[in-house]
């Protein structure tokens, strides 16, 4: 089946599922989640049909407790009915999925995981928000990448419609909902062909209509609720093989191979860990990694965590293993363990499978960076006499005495992976224009293409850091960039204020963007950047971007002269196509605005190629000891 390429992020794909199947959306913006239902809201006043023929009617509320009452109701008059929330707003949807559950109404909540507030706010990803939602009898489907996202999204819709049991369809914030990559999309036709027609209709003619009149709402005593409670049960028994012949059904169309746990490492590993979302990705980074240097490790991805069908999970499990590791991006404080991890001693327990070791560990708390470097960490963990139970990764816990020693930084990616990092200032055009290049590559090559946005809180006006990696093969590397080929500074003033060549690898590159000359930098550079820049042997450039954006009339926009800027120094692809491919695109984003506009932009892009200097690296630098002061906050007492 042939599938058109597009750039795009977690939250796009969730919405360009979910707008198929739906044909009413009942929504209130909530970080990370809130694209989802601007893009839905977008499309249907554009007039976009979903696969029933209709535009979907976007009914956009004034809190999520709204949101949900519309979800209920809509279902409730045999519409089928999507909304999409993270965090507290999902929190105050949870009576209204108790009576959605109970009613089996086929809606799906798409859900981009955040942290949940309690010793502050966090506005960023882990499981928290999800796991509070486990006994609402809501069916929960798990993603790990914005592919993901696009291929399976849809079992959400079609497994509720056909099993009558609404679904939690979840993925990371942020990390999963705002990363950009290259994916293959599906064609509506083909997803119109999967859905249960029959089940669409019995779901409308069940819904409230005076022309078929039934009960709903009631009110139940001691005499019979506990019998009508338990009359779900065949249901939910029913479920998991519903989801899986969908996922069978999606195999066959696109030659995937999914299923509710899919196991990926040596079949033979004695080792294995078990997770869900966007740490599986860099899982098998890893994997790959330590098998290549003669251990035995594995994965158990975890995608239909509600049922969790216990027979299935065992059965992913390689027969060799002898010791296992289960990763919650979430805390319980007080339980006997995180609830994936008590999941998983249940169900060996349940199929009676002994002599394994089970420890559990939690990861990734308010979008707490966790990388290769961590993942080696857990499989030496178990791989001691006595592994270390109810750890943590990513934090150094000295005061409970928590988390795992690190060992030496390894660097996974596959070979010819091109990352660049680029920093910004919050609002300065840099982070759209990184996009920009990402949709140019991923649309006009066959190379994949990935981008992660970095924000402090304060978002406008703060510091962003853009990850882009390039490659031949899908890019499965989920962390901040930590080994770079290519580093722009887009706002001189952080010379001072961030270490920015850390990540820097040896004979890599540094553009900064800056009014001083080649003699200057000896005086406006940190000591120990300098010392950087030689000691890693870099090529180093500067451009005045801000000089040139003034003299072609750009004013202090300079993200398309930086973006020409990286497109001839980091070579992607050759610099020939990218002018036209940038040409071509400023004149798609600003003929509205006219030819003079257009032209500007153009001879912004090659006035950039003018501008660049290469700057030489004294070797002196290398012992460098005198330059501009790094600004420092005072501590503390």
């Amino acid at each position: 089946m042939a599938r058109e390429f597009k750039s795009m992020d977690g939250n796009s794909a969730a919405a360009y599922v979910s707008y198929a199947f739906t044909e009413v959306a009942g929504i209130y913006p909530i970080t990370p989640s809130s694209p989802m239902a601007d893009l839905v809201d977008q499309w249907s006043a554009q007039g976009r049909k979903n696969i029933f023929g209709t535009r979907v009617k976007v009914c956009e509320m004034q809190s999520e407790g709204g949101a949900s009452g519309t979800m209920h109701g809509s279902l409730a008059a045999g519409a089928l009915t999507t909304s999409y929330t993270a965090s507290q707003g999902l929190l105050l949807m949870i009576p209204n999925m108790y009576k959605m559950a109970g009613e089996l109404l086929p809606g799906v909540l798409h859900v981009s995981a955040r942290t949940v507030a309690t010793q502050a706010l966090n506005i960023f990803g882990d499981h928290s928000d999800v796991m509070a939602c486990r006994q609402t009898g809501f069916a929960m489907l798990a993603e790990g990448n914005v592919q993901e996202i696009m291929d399976l999204a849809p079992v959400a819709h079609l497994s509720a419609i056909k099993g009558r049991v609404p679904f939690l369809n979840f993925f990371d914030g942020f990390r999963t909902s705002h990363e950009v990559q290259k994916v293959a999309c599906w064609d509506y036709a083909d997803l119109a062909d999967m859905c249960d027609m029959d089940a669409v209709q019995a779901f409308r003619d069940h819904s409230l209509n005076p022309e078929r009149p039934s009960m709903r709402g009631s009110h139940e005593n001691g005499d019979i609720f506990f019998q009508h409670r338990e009359a779900c049960n065949s249901f939910y028994d029913e479920l998991p093989a519903i989801v899986e012949d969908y996922m069978h059904q999606i195999n066959a169309k696109l030659g995937t191979n999914y299923e509710l746990f899919n196991y990926y490492g040596a079949p033979d590993a004695d080792r294995v860990i078990v997770a869900m979302g966007s740490f599986c990705d860099v899982a098998e980074e890893v994997i790959d990694y330590l098998n290549a240097h003669g251990e035995k490790v594995g994965l158990v991805k975890v995608r239909l965590y509600r049922p969790f069908v216990t027979s299935k999970f065992v059965a992913a499990l390689p027969e060799t293993v002898k010791k296992i590791a289960v990763l919650d991006r979430t805390k319980e404080p007080g339980s006997v363990g995180e609830p994936l991890y008590m999941d998983v001693l249940n169900a060996l327990a349940i199929e009676g499978r002994s002599g394994i070791t089970v420890v559990g560990g939690r990861y990734g708390m308010g979008s707490k960076e966790f990388n290769p470097t961590y993942i080696k960490a857990i499989y030496d963990n178990l791989s001691s006499a006595a592994p270390k139970n109810h750890f943590t990764v990513g934090i150094n816990d000295d005061v409970t005495g928590t988390s795992l020693p690190i060992g030496e930084k390894i660097d996974a990616a596959p070979a010819g992976t091109i990352s660049c990092k680029f920093y910004g200032l919050g609002s300065d055009g840099t982070v759209g224009a990184n996009k920009n290049s990402i949709k140019i590559i991923g649309d006009h090559t066959d190379k994949f293409a990935q981008g992660y946005f970095e924000y402090d809180s304060k978002k406008s006006g703060g510091l962003t850091i853009s990850h882009l990696r390039f490659g031949d093969t899908p890019i499965r590397s989920t962390y901040l960039i930590d080994s770079a080929d290519f580093i722009a500074c887009h706002n001189p003033s952080y010379v001072t204020k961030y270490d920015m060549l850390t990540d820097l690898k040896e004979g890599g590159t540094f553009l900064l963007n800056s009014h001083w000359t080649a003699e200057q930098m000896n005086e406006m550079l940190p000591a120990e950047m300098k010392r950087a820049l030689a000691q890693k042997k870099a090529k180093f450039y500067n451009i005045d971007a801000i000089g040139i954006a003034a003299k072609v009339g750009m004013g202090n926009r300079t993200n398309t002269i930086m973006q020409a800027a990286f497109f001839k120094l980091a070579q992607v692809i050759p610099y020939e196509d990218a002018d036209g491919y940038m040409k071509a695109a400023a004149k798609k984003s600003y003929a509205k605005k006219g030819d003079a506009v257009v032209k500007k932009n153009w001879d912004a892009i090659d006035a950039a190629i003018g501008g660049l200097v290469e700057i030489p690296v004294p070797a002196e630098w290398a012992n460098a000891t005198t330059g501009a002061v790094p600004v420092s906050a005072p501590a503390t007492k």
